[in-house]
């Protein structure tokens, strides 16, 4: 652990007093639980950055999957942190209200992982296209790259809108690509590929198969989880799923159903099991007796006589 030490972080500070004007009240469960990673991770580093950005290098050649978790809640500074949590105060009050935080965290948790997954493609293909292994090597930390996934889904879920970039009224679905380029002119030192990242990311979960895909695995692990604790079980789901210790087995003919008794041995039998419950065995003795004497004793033509 390493201390952010030597000087005051202007950044923060700002970062802050916005926290404060907006009220810790008015900010989501899950919003203000990023905030707070965040925070704490640029005061209380895991290790230093150099350790925790993701590259081609670290990531799949050195097998470094744990930079895919760390490189997205470490900061270069902290203005670096005060531009992305200020976007992702206002990001996520909007998107968490919308989506509900459980989804919202969801859709956090996937982002973070799989923009990294995908800003590493990014980086390979530049390599292996632009012939120059420094590709391989740009190392990339901070949450901007899902902020711009964030900001897909913002303007998909809120269309017509329109976004100011640098003066410049754009329609909200065209404002991410703006600012895209306009970013990489006026700071070249921030990583375009990690940008471009969380707008294919964005786009995946938009347009293409990317929510489906996490509905179905959300939908599976809640099944499994049910499946696991004994709960909502219903006829069919055990005859096509089965359950565990319990075997169905359909009757096939008349002895499953009378266990091989004849019709006395089954009425003394339902007699027994039912007195024998309250404890009056004694009264199920006398009972049977008069059953024998009294009922199976008689011809077919008395019987039929007895019930006219």
């Amino acid at each position: 652990m390493q201390r952010r030490q030597g000087r005051v972080n202007a950044g923060l500070l700002l970062l802050l007093y916005q926290i404060s004007q907006v009220g810790l009240q008015n900010i989501p469960s899950v919003t203000l639980g990023v905030l707070a990673l965040n925070i704490f991770l640029f005061l209380n580093p895991v290790r230093p950055l150099s350790e925790v950005c993701i590259s081609v290098n670290e990531g799949f050649y050195r097998r470094n999957w744990q930079r895919l978790l760390l490189s997205p809640v470490h900061h270069a500074d902290d203005w670096h942190l005060y531009y992305n949590m200020i976007s992702m105060l206002w990001k996520g009050i909007m998107l968490e209200k919308k989506l509900k935080s459980i989804w919202f965290a969801y859709i956090i948790a996937v982002f973070s992982v799989l923009i990294g997954v995908v800003y590493m493609v990014l980086e390979f293909m530049l390599m292996e296209i632009l012939d120059d292994p420094s590709y391989e090597m740009n190392c990339a930390v901070g949450f901007s790259g899902v902020l711009f996934a964030l900001k897909v889904l913002n303007n998909h879920y809120n269309p017509g809108r329109v976004s100011s970039v640098l003066g410049l009224q754009i329609p909200s679905k065209y404002a991410c690509w703006v600012e895209l380029v306009a970013i990489h002119l006026i700071s070249p030192g921030t990583s375009f590929a990690g940008h471009l990242a969380g707008i294919l990311v964005g786009l995946m979960y938009t347009m293409g198969p990317l929510k489906k895909i996490m509905k179905a695995c959300a939908v599976l692990c809640s099944k499994r989880e049910k499946f696991a604790n004994g709960q909502n079980y219903t006829f069919s789901s055990m005859c096509y799923y089965g359950y565990p210790g319990y075997q169905y087995r359909m009757p096939r003919s008349y002895y499953d159903y009378t266990g091989g008794l004849t019709e006395e041995e089954q009425l003394e039998r339902a007699v027994l099991n039912s007195l024998n419950e309250r404890g009056r065995n004694f009264i199920a003795f006398y009972i049977l007796s008069y059953l024998r004497e009294n009922l199976f004793n008689r011809t077919d033509s008395t019987l039929l006589e007895h019930h006219i």
